[in-house]
Parts: structure tokens; sequence; C-alpha cells
């Protein structure tokens, strides 16, 4: 039996945090933990200062690889293009973040904060609760 589209978002949306992965000019990959949101149609959406590797790394290479679900009910696996959020978008996607992380509305706009939105292209949801566990697989592609 599969997950539902809206059983996986409800997953999402119970996890303030996630780890993306990028990669830098010389091939090194770096991790970080960043609280996040996340839109109906899978996208994610973080903030971070325009001084972190992350931030560095995704105007030069936005393939990134996204860990959501530290816990012992199951993860995601998430592969996606993140791109540095402009102008009107700002406004519109930061209220995803903002709605799980009302607190960090207050580093909106200070100096050098800066906002990625992470479009999908794979998932795998795995609910290990299960025996065997319970996977489903979404393609955005």
């Amino acid at each position: 039996m599969q997950h539902t589209r809206d059983e996986i978002l409800h997953f999402m949306n119970n996890q303030p945090r996630m780890v993306v992965s990028t990669l830098s000019d010389n091939g090194t990959i770096t991790s970080a933990v960043v609280g996040f949101g996340q839109t109906e149609k899978f996208e994610l959406v973080f903030g971070t200062h325009l001084d972190t590797r992350k931030a560095q790394n995704i105007p030069k290479n936005s393939n990134v690889s996204v860990v959501i679900g530290f816990d012992h009910t199951g993860t995601i696996q998430y592969e996606g293009k993140a791109r540095l959020l402009k102008d009107d978008e700002i406004n519109h996607y930061t209220e995803y973040h903002f709605q799980k992380h009302p607190k960090s509305r207050q580093y909106k706009d200070e100096p050098g904060e800066v906002y990625f939105i992470v479009e999908p292209r794979w998932l795998r949801f795995t609910e290990v609760a299960y025996e065997p566990w319970k996977t489903t697989e979404l393609s955005f592609e």
C-alpha cells in the first residue's frame, strides 16, 4: 500500500528541520541542518545567511539532496534543484517557512539574510513503523 501525497505532506509538515547537502566548486559535499517550510507542490523553503557555504554553493550548482525526519517513525530522502528567491517571490514563499517557524520572521529583513526554494525531482518516504517498512516514491520530472 502506497502513501498518499497528503500523508507525505502531513509528515513533512510535522518535521521542523531538514539536512540539506550542496556541492562546492572543488567537489566537496557540505551538509547543514536548517528549518524549513513546504508548499503543496512539495517545494521546500528555507532561509540562511549569504555567508554560509550552502548559500555560496547553490548558485554555482543548484542540485541539492535533502533528508527530512530524524525520529523513529520515518524519513524522506529528497532530491531537487534549489534557487535563490527574488523580489515578489520572497514575500510569497517565505510565508510557508514562517508558518512553521514564526520566530524566524524577525530575521527576514536582516542584511545578508536570503531565502531559497527547492523544487523536487524525486522523493522517497519510508515509514519504519511497519514491518516491512512502508515505502513510497514520487517523481516530479
